[in-house]
Formats: structure tokens, C-alpha cells, sequence
């Protein structure tokens, strides 16, 4: 049902940021496509031992980077699934230049007041901790932004239901 031959892709890469449903998506996704769903956070913390709140406090930011680029490259080249990568991959350029190469990429969007509401009383974002989340998420956002437009497709997904409808309809007819 989906072609990856007509795509010119090995998979279907989602992006976006923290909170956009990139995971809920993806495994929706896969069902309905009945394809494998990867998860490059999932897989990081499999990888790791810990959650990733645990992997920046006890390791930092950089060690946590260092893993997702390799846990990335190796998914990346993977044939016939869909991938939710975690929002700040994009941020590196080998990693952008991996989904460019293999993946069909969807981003997507959504307004950064529902994001401040989605990421509300979430304790699981290591770079929401301790700061002004609403100031944080602007702030990742414009740094973001640019890499996450580059995207074969973007979507606002302001509302769940009516997103995996729209991108499973583009995907059917692709």
C-alpha cells in the first residue's frame, strides 16, 4: 500500500518538536501502513540503559548528542518503516543529510502555544527543566525552524486525527 519505489525513499522519516506527536504518529502510521515503527528516543534509551532525562544529568547535553547521531545514522538507513526522531536531531548536519538521502520526511508543525500546553506539567524534557518553558520553546524553535521547513511535507497537526488522515492520504497517492 505504501511505495517506497515511487518515493524514491528507503522510509518515512517524521520531525518536529518536542511534543508534536512525531511518536504517536508514527506508530498510527505504522499500523495503518503495516510497517515497522522506529523511534530514534526509544531506541537511545534501549541503548543507554536509562531514560534520556537521566542520560543529560548524569552525562550532559553532548554525550546524549553524540548517541543520537549514532542511533540516528543506523535507523536512518533502515528500508520500509517509519521513523519518529527526537525533535533536536535535525540540529545535526550528518543527520539531516541522512534523512535527505533515505527518507521521505514529514514534519510536523504545530503552534508553539499548544506545544507550551502539550509540554505543561511534562517532566520528561531535559531541556525543559528548570526554565521558562514557554521562552525555551521559542527559543529551540527559531534555532530549528529552517532545518525542520526543509521537510518533503509539513503538516499542522493542531489536531491529531485529521493529520494522520491528511498524511496517509498524500502517502497513498505518492
Amino acid at each position: 500500500m505504501l511505495n517506497f519505489d515511487k518515493i524514491r525513499k528507503k522510509n518515512i522519516c517524521l520531525v518536529g518538536m518536542m511534543g508534536s506527536g512525531k511518536s504517536i504518529i508514527g506508530k498510527e502510521l505504522s499500523k495503518y501502513f503495516k510497517i515497522q515503527h522506529l523511534d530514534s528516543d526509544a531506541e537511545i534509551e534501549k541503548n543507554a540503559g536509562k531514560s534520556i532525562n537521566l542520560l543529560f544529568k548524569d552525562h550532559g547535553e553532548n554525550i546524549f548528542r553524540d548517541l543520537e547521531m549514532e542511533i540516528c545514522t543506523k535507523l536512518l538507513t533502515k528500508e520500509n518503516c517509519i521513523i519518529s526522531l527526537g525533535g533536536g536531531s535535525i540540529c545535526n548536519s550528518k543527520i539531516r543529510e541522512l534523512i535527505k538521502k533515505y527518507s521521505y520526511s514529514i514534519y510536523l508543525k504545530v503552534n508553539l502555544g499548544t506545544l507550551e500546553k502539550r509540554l505543561k506539567h511534562n517532566s520528561k524534557r531535559p531541556l525543559l527543566k528548570n526554565v521558562n518553558k514557554k521562552q525555551k520553546l521559542e527559543e529551540i524553535y527559531r534555532e530549528r525552524e529552517k532545518y525542520y521547513n526543509r521537510a518533503n511535507l509539513i503538516v499542522d497537526n493542531e489536531d491529531k486525527q485529521k493529520s494522520i488522515k491528511k498524511i496517509i492520504e498524500i502517502l497513498k497517492n505518492k
